[in-house]
């Protein structure tokens, strides 16, 4: 468990720049154990909710190696990960309030696969009121050449922006949020064991792995301030820290977003765009 002096300063950078990588949040032995895991989940077949990205490029490897999600559903182990009392305290004081749980995910990401084009996962949960947050361990070394996160520091104070095509060569998903070029994102370096928190709304994404022998996998869990109403339907049931169920109403997708616009030579955001209903999961 963190201290208290370790866990403000934590949140004062998650404040401050929308997310806070904690190192070593997990030791080598519970890594290792989560990745042998996953990977012996996935040579044993199909799971529900398994999500094959949509392709052209032949002898993809993400048809190999298909993200997980909802895992906690149905596999004891990651319902444990996902409550777990480290990632409790971190949610706790990042939200300010007690967090409840609702998804699980497993990317694999093995060498030659596409990223995720640039996005806010606030858009895929619709949480209301307020937002959702991530917990993003990795386990495996992450870095450029293996497709680490991207994130724009600062922009969890942005609202949801309008979604534009994205490179189907580069990324598995096809839409993306333009960035104006001076607020371009910056990768997150990580070690086995470390866990990223970042803000519903702040923009993040992956390159794609480029290395020839190196994994990317990583463990997400995504949480919704103790507060909130609503999220998606998909997401459902919403579960408190506890394990019990907590009752939580429909959020619809759809509505303004955000474009950008040049004001007085600055970039700027304005509320005129209305987006389509989204898809489910994001990275």
């Amino acid at each position: 468990m963190l201290s208290p002096q370790q866990l403000q300063s934590y949140k004062d950078s998650f404040d401050e720049f929308g997310y806070v990588i904690v190192p070593s949040l997990f030791s080598p032995v519970e890594t290792d154990s989560l990745r042998d895991h996953y990977m012996a989940l996935r040579a044993s077949g199909a799971k529900e909710h398994d999500m094959v990205a949509e392709t052209k490029i032949d002898a993809d490897p993400l048809q190999k190696y298909p993200r997980m999600i909802h895992m906690h559903r149905w596999d004891k182990k990651s319902l444990e990960w996902m409550l777990d009392e480290r990632i409790n305290q971190c949610l706790t004081a990042f939200f300010g309030c007690p967090p409840l749980a609702c998804q699980t995910m497993l990317y694999f990401k093995p060498p030659g696969a596409r990223g995720q084009a640039l996005h806010q996962d606030q858009y895929y949960l619709r949480v209301q009121p307020g937002t959702c947050m991530a917990a993003w361990m990795a386990l495996d070394p992450t870095d450029e050449e293996n497709g680490c996160m991207q994130v724009v520091p600062g922009s969890h104070r942005w609202p949801l922006l309008c979604h534009t095509k994205a490179d189907p060569t580069k990324s598995f998903t096809n839409t993306t949020v333009p960035v104006p070029e001076e607020m371009h994102p910056v990768p997150t370096i990580m070690q086995a064991g470390d866990v990223l928190f970042f803000n519903g709304f702040l923009v993040h994404g992956s390159h794609p792995n480029t290395s020839t022998d190196r994994f990317r996998r990583s463990l997400i869990g995504h949480y919704i301030n103790g507060y909130a109403e609503k999220v998606t339907a998909y997401d459902h049931p919403v579960l408190r820290m506890d394990g019990s169920t907590v009752e939580m109403g429909d959020a619809e997708a759809g509505g303004p977003c955000g474009i950008w616009v040049d004001h007085e030579g600055q970039p700027a955001i304005e509320m005129s765009g209305v987006e389509a209903r989204g898809a489910l999961a994001a990275e």
